[in-house]
């Protein structure tokens, strides 16, 4: 049993969005037309409270891009993006959201990140993906969406830490690319055992 996760494909996150990928639109018919051939399909869905700790606007003094250490480690500060309600936070008008088995908040609780689709930016805190999947009998993932650096690439090493056989459809994300970010990613997901399509 295979799923596709399709990693916030969100307003923010595209081109005039908040924090915005280049081509991040660029994605959606692609990732749409992939719909089709898996047995589930899964969005995540990067969901804020206004004044996240990840936000630097939280942090006076601090510009976004900084880097701050929490509580969970490393934190990058990132413009206010993707707030709960927001039309920031909405997925892509163009994605195909019906498609969805299940929909996937994180980066809702105040005080931590969440790149990963599995683990909040503590590394301990699960979403309930992996037992969706599990219950599901999905034993393999494949991953698209935004961005490769960030949440894909925590997500594709998370699935494959979990026992989950990953691939990326590097075809079928984009990086926001910040100082090397994407070829580390490419990397640490490879060490990892993700196999890189497309």
């Amino acid at each position: 049993m295979r799923a596709l996760l399709v990693i916030d494909v969100q307003v923010d996150f595209c081109p005039g969005g908040a924090l915005a990928v280049a081509g991040g639109d660029a994605i959606v018919p692609g990732i749409n037309a992939a719909m089709g051939a898996y047995d589930a399909v899964v969005l995540t869905q990067d969901w804020h409270p206004a004044g996240h700790a990840s936000f630097a606007t939280s942090h006076p003094g601090r510009a976004a891009f900084d880097s701050l250490q929490m509580a969970y480690g490393a934190q990058t500060l990132w413009p206010d993006h993707c707030v709960q309600g927001s039309p920031g936070a909405a997925f892509h008008a163009g994605l195909h959201t019906d498609r969805a088995d299940l929909i996937i908040r994180k980066g809702f609780r105040p005080a931590v990140d969440s790149y990963s689709a599995f683990f909040e930016n503590d590394r301990t805190t699960p979403t309930g993906l992996e037992g969706y999947l599990r219950t599901r009998g999905i034993t393999e993932v494949t991953l698209a969406g935004l961005a490769t650096d960030y949440c894909v690439n925590y997500s594709a090493q998370d699935a494959a830490r979990l026992g989950f056989a990953v691939t990326v459809r590097a075809d079928l994300c984009r990086a926001i690319d910040m100082g090397g970010s994407l070829a580390q990613a490419m990397t640490d997901m490879t060490a990892r055992g993700v196999v890189i399509a497309g």
